[in-house]
């Protein structure tokens, strides 16, 4: 005959009917001491008269639930959240990626505990869930029989230490009020270290731009400036760290296009927008914690999308940033819009531009990044200039070579270091071709940031202040 086993609460009410039943007692102080009704007692007479003490056992003792997730389940759990695909995962990312992928339905309480079970936690574990942890590790451990078991439990300890969060702090009650900007350095792909350049409103937690770079530049900056502008407008005020980008580091440049902080300054200063740079982390900590996220998240899904150079990441992004905000940005219609009107593309590849001061030689031409190129007016005429004049050279952000020369703009045709055609290839198509009437380039015309006083003033302005810092 099989034993049969109660808990204190069955075995309370079973002496209490077993007395009853033996003694013939009375059946309302049972009821009283039971917290039930008179008919619960004689039902629970009845059944004890017909099967004994087993009538006291709960009727799913022993009997998993409908709802108990299968062990093969548990364990296919287990071994993809361990394996390569998915290093570094959170927890809430790996229970979305599962009934996405692997069409696994589970809750994320159900995953955090298999693994906690397991001795797993996920790297946004909280404190209390990690101390929770702690102790049942040291319990097992003051319990390990072996040398190398207690090894492996202190290893395990030691893995659990985390750093502190950034603090709190008030959203801005306007989108576009402030833009945190950031560069995060990171091994975003095995073997690739890359800088996600990121732009990140305050208000709203809104990804409105990013960008990868092989390192933190320039060029990294205004592909997320661009960003901005073209799809939200001129915001109100940008907040970074105090790189090279955006302050001094050196105040003695060896030219003015090394010099980003004149060059991003300025082109916010013709935006209107107020640049402002800290050394605190936790003054920007809406843009650090961005960068955390995205540490965790965006490298599961870029592995699994198996992208492997610069180029294929920033098409990415293009996909993966929209389902990022509508997945973790508070709704637009929270706040109110301090996003000035959206600019034209012609007008953002004028503003983001860099400008470099150069001088005319004596061959007339303009040497720039190791070539030499002749100003020409709307026409294609070469125009000759004494040696010694100041030239302001524009680079756009398209790549488009203009230069400023006395306050007005000319087109930069570059010289090539030989000529493409011998001169009798040249005559032949000279009487070859009818003369047709030259047709004109289009220059800007010189109402944008382009003016040559203007931005000499900028950086006149620039080393001045910089010299009063460092004095």
């Amino acid at each position: 005959m099989r034993k049969v086993v109660l808990n204190m609460k069955q075995e309370r009410e079973y002496q209490i009917i077993k007395k009853l039943v033996e003694t013939n007692g009375n059946k309302k102080s049972a009821a009283l001491k039971l917290d039930c009704s008179l008919r619960t007692i004689n039902r629970k007479i009845a059944k004890y008269k017909q099967y004994g003490k087993a009538a006291f056992i709960h009727g799913n003792t022993g009997r998993k639930p409908a709802t108990t997730i299968s062990e093969q389940t548990r364990q296919t759990i287990l071994d993809l959240f361990n394996s390569p695909v998915y290093l570094g995962v959170n927890i809430t990312h790996f229970t979305e990626l599962l009934e996405e992928v692997h069409d696994i339905k589970v809750s994320k309480t159900t995953v955090r505990s298999i693994l906690f079970d397991n001795d797993i936690l996920s790297p946004k574990a909280k404190r209390l869930t990690r101390k929770k942890l702690k102790n049942i590790l040291h319990a097992r451990k003051d319990k390990a029989k072996t040398i190398n078991e207690a090894k492996l439990i202190d290893d395990r300890l030691e893995s659990l230490d985390r750093e502190d969060a950034h603090p709190r702090r008030p959203r801005c009650r306007n989108k576009g009020e402030l833009i945190q900007m950031d560069a995060s350095d990171h091994e975003w792909i095995s073997g690739q270290r890359w800088s996600l350049h990121l732009a990140v409103d305050d208000a709203t937690g809104l990804i409105v731009g990013a960008y990868f770079d092989k390192e933190e530049t320039l060029n990294g900056y205004y592909n997320v400036m661009k960003q901005v502008l073209g799809e939200y407008g001129v915001p109100h005020k940008i907040l970074t760290d105090k790189r090279t980008v955006f302050t001094y580091k050196n105040k003695k440049m060896s030219s003015d296009e090394q010099d980003t902080y004149t060059q991003f300054a300025y082109a916010c200063m013709q935006l209107g927008i107020e640049l402002e740079s800290t050394s605190v982390p936790q003054a920007k900590g809406r843009v650090e914690r961005l960068n955390q996220t995205l540490q965790s998240r965006l490298i599961i899904e870029l592995r699994m999308a198996s992208v492997s150079t610069l180029e294929e990441a920033n098409d990415f992004l293009k996909t993966y940033i929209p389902k990022f905000n509508n997945h973790f940005a508070l709704p637009v219609n929270c706040t109110r819009n301090a996003f000035e009107k959206q600019l034209n593309d012609e007008k953002i590849n004028h503003t983001l531009a860099i400008l470099s001061n150069r001088k005319i030689d004596a061959g007339h031409c303009i040497k720039f990044r190791k070539k030499y190129y002749i100003p020409t007016n709307d026409l294609g005429t070469e125009e000759y200039f004494p040696s010694g004049t100041k030239a302001l050279v524009v680079e756009t952000f398209n790549k488009e070579l203009y230069v400023n020369i006395g306050e007005r703009l000319y087109l930069l045709k570059e010289i090539p270091k030989h000529a493409d055609k011998t001169l009798k290839e040249l005559e032949e198509e000279k009487k070859a071709t009818v003369k047709k009437q030259k047709t004109k380039q289009h220059i800007p015309p010189l109402t944008h940031p382009w003016r040559s006083q203007a931005f000499i003033a900028h950086v006149r302005k620039q080393n001045h202040r910089i010299g009063i810092q460092t004095s």
